[in-house]
């Protein structure tokens, strides 16, 4: 392990760490932040679990893990959330920005946004799957601090990490 902090989630406390801030590439840890911001449109009511995004050519064909998603068919967020959270499929990763943003570069900017606004000082993304590149990266406070984050103002986001769609319903 290169970095990590342990935080205490009730008063921020960060109670051991090592290397908090080097930046490091986040790789999949990057699709925290993509849940972050569809937990957020869903809460302002801009999306809605049951609206089916349409699948692109472009995230049908992004490589490294996948959800499995056609290309040209339509996939409800819910279960698209679900692949990004539980599969981390990339292509569901890019199908969700693109449904939101309209395309991942745009949504690369939210991202970074929301990074801003959360006090994320070390993280710059560039794509909404933490496939490699040169100018994407994060640092484990940062990522402890959106991890945070992301329980705290979306706790039914924990449902997403239950491999059975019954346990959502809830």
């Amino acid at each position: 392990v290169k970095a990590y902090v342990v935080m205490d989630f009730d008063s921020k406390m960060i109670l051991a760490s090592s290397n908090k801030d080097l930046t490091l590439p986040p790789a999949s840890i990057t699709k925290m932040m993509t849940a972050y911001v569809a937990f957020t449109e869903l809460k302002e009511k801009n999306i809605s679990l049951d609206e089916e995004i349409l699948v692109s050519k472009k995230a049908w064909k992004t490589g490294g893990s996948k959800m499995f998603i056609e290309v040209g068919k339509k996939v409800k967020v819910k279960d698209i959330l679900q692949g990004v959270i539980t599969v981390s499929g990339n292509d569901a990763s890019v199908a969700l920005a693109e449904h939101i943003s309209g395309d991942e570069k745009t949504f690369s900017t939210y991202m970074n946004q929301m990074a801003t606004n959360l006090g994320l000082s070390n993280t710059n993304y560039t794509n909404a799957t933490g496939l490699p590149s040169d100018s994407l990266y994060t640092t484990a406070e940062d990522i402890s601090i959106l991890s945070r984050a992301l329980i705290a103002e979306f706790p039914d986001c924990l449902l997403y990490t239950s491999p059975s769609p019954r346990d959502r319903q809830k």
